[in-house]
């Protein structure tokens, strides 16, 4: 992970550009999420043939696994335009009514990160998504009224890593409510494979699983790793990537065979070593490593969860008896015991 201001404005454009050059344009070229993909493909059809807007789609998931591919995706099948704005861009009413008063026919309007909506702004929202209008506040003082205006019928998309914080009034205004799942290996090697193709890469099928297996079934993380390995291999291996030269390039990175990074493992080192075992509090772990809080239960937590390495409790944060063996901490039975008592 790079250090947090240290990257540009460039840097990050960059990257963005990289990814998107890299995103499947259909649903057919998708790789995974087999359900979600066959949910959506029946209710585009039908919109289609109905000539109507596709109903609102809430799509949630950890980082990285295609939520706003998939925005595209929906734009490009329904053959409509997309506008793209986020949550935490929304400071004030006047933000969403502008883009709200301007929306097109059928079209699809993309809210990431849609849990950090200001509550003002999602009151806002409720009426445009399920009476198709916007209410406009004329004058102020005890001569304000309220002017309701007609929307054309539109298609919202909201992205969130956190469900939960989804209000209940707003997630209920979404018909289809859709969970976004990390990707198989077998998934992650053909999007790895796919990729190498479309940045002409040379590489082999065990080259394209040693950065499968690291890449924590995020084809985001995939495809850096892939951009790494590739500038590896150009260096020192005359350009070609196999399992070896994949391996050499990932352990260089200090990405280890279970795809954690520098920042995974100061979290658990962290909670193994430093406070033996938990539980302990997120904002403790948080300033111990000097990382917010918010990055660690979003981005990084919920894949040492599925290892199964870190258990949540009502406590704090609990190493379990399988990370204090893969790390090499001793207290391995302590730290079994502990996560018996939560």
């Amino acid at each position: 992970m790079q250090e947090r201001g240290i990257v540009s404005t460039a840097a990050l454009e960059g990257e963005r550009q990289f990814e998107a050059s890299l995103r499947p344009p259909a649903l057919a070229d998708f790789t995974g999420q087999a359900r979600v993909k066959e949910i959506l493909s029946i209710a585009i059809e039908a919109a289609r043939a109905r000539g109507e807007a596709l109903d609102h789609v809430l799509l949630h998931g950890p980082p990285g696994l295609g939520k706003t591919t998939l925005a595209n995706i929906i734009a490009a099948e329904l053959a409509v335009g997309i506008d793209f704005t986020a949550g935490p861009i929304l400071q004030k009413k006047i933000d969403l009514t502008g883009i709200l008063t301007n929306v097109r026919e059928r079209q699809v309007f993309f809210i990431d990160e849609v849990h950090r909506l200001m509550p003002d702004v999602e009151e806002i929202l409720y009426s445009a998504l399920e009476d198709y209008r916007v209410d406009i506040v004329i004058g102020a003082g005890p001569g304000a009224r309220t002017h309701s205006l007609k929307i054309p019928r539109f298609t919202a998309i909201g992205a969130t890593t956190r469900q939960g914080l989804v209000s209940a009034p707003l997630r209920g205004r979404f018909g289809l409510v859709l969970k976004l799942n990390p990707y198989e290996e077998s998934e992650m090697t053909a999007i790895v494979v796919r990729s190498a193709g479309l940045l002409s890469v040379s590489l082999d099928r065990e080259g394209a699983g040693e950065i499968a297996r690291r890449s924590r079934g995020t084809p985001r993380i995939a495809n850096r790793l892939l951009r790494r390995v590739r500038d590896f291999a150009q260096v020192r291996a005359d350009g070609h990537i196999d399992g070896q030269v994949a391996k050499q390039a990932l352990d260089l990175l200090e990405v280890d065979p279970l795809g954690l990074d520098e920042t995974d493992k100061k979290i658990m080192l962290t909670v193994l070593e430093k406070y033996g075992g938990g539980p302990v509090g997120l904002n403790t772990v948080a300033a111990s490593i000097d990382e917010q809080p918010d990055t660690i239960e979003e981005v990084y937590e919920p894949y040492l969860l599925q290892l199964g390495f870190l258990d949540r409790t009502p406590r704090g944060r609990v190493a379990t008896a399988r990370a204090f063996e893969y790390f090499g901490v001793a207290g391995a039975l302590n730290g079994g015991r502990q996560n018996l008592l939560f």
